[in-house]
């Protein structure tokens, strides 16, 4: 089995699951939305739950920042235990002045700086794109729900800290919302592996702007992007 999940058995995990890439985000969304959660792994203290959501199974696994780290985690969640839906909740930044600090965003595609794809041996350039049958069902949550979302193209980045302060505005050009690092490799190993996947973001920073969330809000605030995550999952 993963030595980076370490679940007893494959049924520990549910097909549908959340990623959050702070592990403390994948607690409190364990502790505050899902009934009779289990704690199914801590190693590296990437924590990992499992309970019900509206009686439904659902999971969520914390998986760090980085597409090399969401590579491994999407990965051993696709191909060890069987999960079929994957959906990330995560931040992004901000290109764009309208959208707000909290505003949700979904990534219908992700372009990427990353050179992640080189593994797939492909003869062109790469544009991996969320699934439609999530993308259907985050719509139909929305409109239960009345959390509202804005979607587009986002850009998952290698590079945190840019030397270049204006980097950013290129690919506002181009009409990208912002930029977060983890939604393309989770793209890529969901089509290549024939299963769904959907990232939810709530914008946490707005580079026109200059506004950011706190640490604390980062990790605990964003209640409506886990709500409509959650109400995705068990559609």
């Amino acid at each position: 089995m993963s030595t980076h999940i370490n679940a007893a058995e494959i049924g520990d995990i549910a097909e549908s699951i959340l990623l959050p890439g702070d592990p403390l985000r994948a607690k409190f969304i364990a502790e505050n939305y899902l009934e009779n959660p289990r704690c199914y792994s801590e190693v590296r203290n990437m924590l990992g739950f499992t309970g019900t959501y509206k009686g439904v199974p659902v999971s969520v696994q914390g998986t760090g920042m980085g597409m090399p780290s969401m590579g491994i985690y999407s990965y051993e969640l696709i191909h060890e235990y069987k999960c079929r839906n994957l959906i990330r909740v995560g931040t992004a930044g901000a290109f764009r002045e309208d959208l707000n600090l909290g505003d949700i965003v979904i990534a219908v595609g992700a372009s990427t700086d990353s050179n992640f794809a080189h593994t797939y041996k492909l003869p062109g350039s790469y544009t991996p794109t969320a699934s439609y049958e999530l993308l259907s069902k985050v719509r139909d949550a929305s409109e239960e729900t009345g959390i509202k979302f804005t979607a587009g193209n986002l850009v998952s980045c290698d590079v945190f800290y840019e030397n270049d302060p204006d980097w950013w505005k290129a690919w506002a050009n181009v009409g990208v919302l912002g930029v977060e690092m983890e939604a393309a490799a989770l793209y890529m190993n969901s089509a290549a592996a024939g299963v769904n996947a959907l990232a939810i973001m709530s914008i946490s920073d707005n580079f026109v702007t200059n506004e950011k969330s706190t640490v604390e809000e980062r990790q605990n605030s964003f209640t409506n992007m886990m709500k409509l995550a959650l109400e995705t999952a068990i559609r």
